[in-house]
């Protein structure tokens, strides 16, 4: 069975009048997990493309770009976007409910992130209403503020780099400390940890493009300490 079929069948289960918050008290264990992975992403970013005022067919494809939509699925993605849209939840009430259920998964987290950061810079314009709305969400699940900088200024075009962001540690923090850092990042990022986390393909491969910004940052790092 597809992802795409059981979230068919997830917003199937919804009775009338529930909105789409309500699918994420529901989908708790894999693979209920890479669902609720899905559908986080696509929902968030449905609240998010209204952000700026304006939802665009740049911000709509971006959708393609993460998730690899097989023809005939384009409905079912559709729907968990407009149910997102119609909902009277707001788009926190979302970002708790998925943080309680990625709950001890920070890396889930920053993928979900991850995601959400490409389909923001999708049209072009990165809008300061959509800045704010990302750092509430990474707020909401407890990602420190250099680590919400970090994953901004990988996609955010002319943003002020800086490799302690992307390892999220602090500037002042000892070299023993920077390396556990970027250890434990590299390890949470192997392709087989993320699969074992039971997230879908696309999870794997926005973490792969994050490892080499993770072994870049520690290298950078590394060089200019020895200097």
């Amino acid at each position: 069975m597809s992802i795409w079929t059981r979230i068919s069948e997830a917003l199937a289960a919804l009775a009338n009048g529930e909105g789409l918050a309500a699918v994420f008290d529901r989908l708790r264990t894999p693979p209920e997990r890479s669902v609720a992975f899905t559908i986080a992403i696509i929902g968030l970013g449905a609240k998010m493309a209204k952000a700026d005022g304006e939802v665009t067919r740049d911000e709509v494809a971006a959708f393609r770009r993460v998730f690899a939509i097989p023809p005939g699925e384009e409905a079912n993605a559709a729907r968990v976007f407009n149910l997102a849209r119609q909902d009277v939840a707001g788009y926190e009430a979302y970002a708790r409910k998925i943080a309680r259920m990625f709950d001890g998964d920070r890396e889930t987290l920053i993928d979900i992130m991850e995601g959400l950061f490409r389909i923001a810079v999708a049209d072009g314009d990165y809008h300061e209403a959509e800045d704010q709305f990302l750092r509430n969400v990474a707020g909401i699940f407890g990602l420190r503020d250099c680590c919400f900088r970090g994953l901004r200024e990988r996609h955010v075009p002319n943003m002020p780099h800086d490799p302690y962001d992307v390892l999220d540690v602090d500037h002042d923090a000892p070299m023993d400390q920077i390396r556990a850092a970027w250890r434990a990042a590299v390890k949470e990022n192997h392709p087989d940890r993320i699969q074992a986390r039971g997230v879908p393909a696309e999870a794997v491969r926005l973490a792969e493009q994050r490892l080499m910004a993770i072994n870049a940052a520690w290298e950078e790092i590394s060089r200019v300490r020895a200097a």
